[in-house]
């Protein structure tokens, strides 16, 4: 298995904090630039075309079988990876790069919706993150953030959640065992809170100790 140097990702079940934390993070390395490494945010589903047809999905606008759904997901994750200015371009020329989900989420998600096989074999021959962190939530707590938005998508209930939370807690050790440098964060935090504890694990990165 292949780990992708200066690549990390943020993971989580719906309303765990991901997207808050990776837009914290973002901004410490805005007001801190001189002093850092180059810093790139990003996240899945992608802004591109893939990416944008998935997110309709995902909030109900069109109608895909799950097994499309992770095809789609696979596809704009290749996209991703190896597009110019894409993951892997950045990672080697030394820029560090955090995603807002990436592979984990397709083995968790889609392995729910369609089975493990699909995504399995769709996803096995992209590289695996240097680091991944794990935003650890209670389902009732997550849903009861989910319900503050304006709009919910179609994974976001509460049996699903619950398996979506069973499944992260199996893959994570695995992921491990094949050299991704894993960390679990308790989500139920106060938000700072979270982003001090995010900023002292990324700071492990090797690329800080150049």
């Amino acid at each position: 298995m292949e780990i992708l140097k200066n690549f990390v990702v943020f993971e989580g079940c719906d309303g765990s904090g991901t997207t808050t934390q990776l837009n914290t993070l973002e901004r410490f390395f805005l007001y801190n630039s001189s002093s850092l490494p180059p810093f790139f945010k990003t996240f899945e589903p992608t802004k591109g075309c893939i990416g944008q047809l998935i997110r309709k999905s995902l909030r109900g606008e069109i109608t895909l079988s799950p097994q499309t759904i992770a095809m789609l997901f696979a596809a704009d994750r290749n996209e991703h990876l190896f597009e110019a200015e894409g993951i892997v371009e950045r990672c080697e020329r030394g820029e560090l790069v955090v995603c807002d989900r990436y592979l984990p989420s397709s083995l968790v998600y889609q392995g729910i919706t369609c089975g493990d096989e699909l995504p399995k074999r769709l996803n096995q021959g992209f590289p695996h993150p240097q680091m991944l962190l794990f935003f650890d939530l209670e389902s009732e707590i997550a849903l009861k953030r989910i319900g503050r938005r304006a709009q919910r998508e179609i994974y976001e209930y509460m049996d699903f959640q619950v398996q979506v939370r069973e499944r992260y807690k199996t893959l994570l050790p695995q992921l491990s065992e094949q050299g991704v440098k894993v960390h679990i964060i308790d989500a139920s935090l106060p938000p700072e809170d979270v982003a001090r504890n995010v900023l002292a694990i990324i700071q492990e990165m090797p690329i800080f100790k150049r």
